[in-house]
Formats: structure tokens, sequence, C-alpha cells
């Protein structure tokens, strides 16, 4: 099995869905289970199936919070220096070659990603074009909307 990439941050968050997900989630779901077999007949019980449908949910996504969790390369960006280049983990400034906007984003694996946070996918396409780029260095992005062009600003490790 292929490792999968994670930020610590990523994969404490994958921790903390697992321990909900095995501690409450699990045990609220079995409790409906339970209610809903006492309510009678199964065969037309609406609760019972919802219930059935939930836990079913449930355990596959800790199987697959488990899986991901026993293939995960863990790294700590703060401990990286790749010298001033751009890899998994880093924190990039770019600055819009057309429009002279400036953001932020920081490569995270694929189940950390949020666009909204900042945090950009190591498969996204913006993502693989800075991969291995230096600060002044230009990456261009093929986008939806056509080719965008951004400088690199400033590359961290934070």
């Amino acid at each position: 099995m292929a490792t999968i990439p994670l930020t610590r941050r990523g994969a404490e968050l994958l921790r903390s869905e697992l321990h909900r997900l095995k501690t409450v989630e699990r045990h609220a779901v079995i409790q409906a289970i339970a209610e809903a077999r006492g309510q009678g007949d199964l065969s037309e019980n609406a609760e019972y199936e919802a219930a059935k449908d939930k836990q079913a949910f449930i355990e596959g996504r800790i199987a697959e919070i488990e899986g991901k969790l026993a293939a995960a390369q863990v790294i700590d960006p703060g401990t990286l220096d790749a010298g001033g280049r751009v890899v998994f983990g880093a924190t990039v400034d770019l600055e819009e070659e057309d429009g002279g906007q400036r953001v932020t984003y920081q490569i995270v694996g694929d189940d950390e990603a949020d666009l909204k946070q900042g945090l950009v996918s190591i498969s996204s396409p913006i993502a693989r074009a800075l991969i291995g780029k230096e600060s002044g260095d230009v990456a261009d992005v093929q986008a939806p909307g056509g080719t965008k062009s951004y400088e690199i600003v400033d590359v961290r490790y934070v």
C-alpha cells in the first residue's frame, strides 16, 4: 500500500475523528438500533433501517481512517529544511501576476485540504505547479478558467 502524506495536524484530526466515531457515534447508533428493535416488526421499521445504514457508514469510515493512519507518512512542516524550495507541508506566499492579488497556501494531504483555510491538497493543480519551485520563481497553474501565473514571494516551513 502506498504511503499517504499527512501533516502532524492532519494526522491529529484523523485520530480525533476516529476516537469520536469509536467512542460516541458507534455507541449512539447501537442504542438507536436497540430502540428500533424494541418497536416490533423490523421489516417495516424505517428507524431500524436508518440506524443500520448509519451503522454501516460509521463502520466504513472507521475502517477508512484506520487504513489511512496505518499508511500515513506524518510530516512535521516545522522540521523541514528544503532550502527554500516548495515541498509538502510548506506554506507559500504567492502574488498573482495579472492582478497582484496575494494569497497564502499550505500544501497538505488530500484529507486535510480546505481552501477557505488556505490548505491545498498535494494533488491539486496549484500544488503540483508549485512543488520544487523557490522564491522568485513563477508557477503557471492550469485552472478551469484558464492558465494563471503566480510569483512565489516566500516559502516557509511552519
